[in-house]
């Protein structure tokens, strides 16, 4: 699949784009997978384009969908540099996609469900400009013994996640939201009872009231 077939959509407001999110779809699902988001919080963020990239390589669990790391083997050694590896795609993606939208560095918002939540966190506390907001739903922090180390900003993060999620436990989020506090990260977080793994009304309502908060105004600052 190549990357140019990525689904995006313009702002809702018809003008010029004044902002970028990115949409960061889960392990086995591809880009459209999450676009239709971009409808739910158009209202909170109407000069916002929506984008939302393939995963860089096909997903080795089923037979179809893309995966940013294989989950093959789960050993964190075998895992870490997957990940660092799909960071500098997902790196060189927003880059891309600010230059051709003519928007200053920081002018976007990083959005990611399971293992795209899992990227955004790993990438948007590592980049050279800052997101000026982070939402992961259902996800993790990899490799948090290296954050301290690595993290250039702490924009503010909202987790979202399902108490009963089958996939990744919830419990994920809450190791994430302890390790994000101890590192100075302003956090958010909302645990839905009775929510598998997925991402239900009460959640998209957070997410946009955050993304409206962090990156509705042109001049929001991380």
């Amino acid at each position: 699949m190549a990357q140019a077939d990525f689904p995006r959509t313009g702002p809702a407001s018809g003008n010029p784009p004044r902002q970028l999110v990115v949409l960061c779809h889960g392990l086995g699902a591809d880009g459209f997978d999450l676009i239709d988001i971009a409808a739910a919080w158009a209202h909170a963020v109407p000069d916002a384009a929506f984008m939302a990239p393939h995963a860089p390589l096909p997903c080795d669990m089923a037979p179809h969908g893309r995966q940013w790391f294989s989950v093959a083997d789960r050993t964190p050694s075998v895992i870490e540099p997957q990940v660092r590896s799909a960071a500098r795609h997902l790196d060189g993606f927003i880059d891309s996609e600010l230059s051709r939208l003519e928007l200053p560095a920081d002018a976007y918002a990083l959005m990611g469900f399971s293992q795209g939540a899992m990227m955004a966190l790993h990438v948007g506390l590592r980049r050279v400009a800052a997101p000026r907001a982070i939402l992961a739903y259902s996800g993790a922090l990899m490799a948090p013994e290296s954050l301290a180390a690595e993290i250039t900003h702490r924009p503010p993060v909202l987790l979202v996640h399902g108490e009963d999620d089958e996939v990744v436990s919830s419990l994920r989020s809450r190791e994430a939201e302890a390790a994000l506090h101890r590192e100075g990260i302003p956090v958010e977080s909302l645990f839905c009872p009775g929510l598998g793994h997925g991402i239900d009304e009460v959640g998209l309502s957070r997410g946009a009231l955050f993304l409206q908060r962090y990156l509705g105004s042109p001049d929001a600052e991380a």
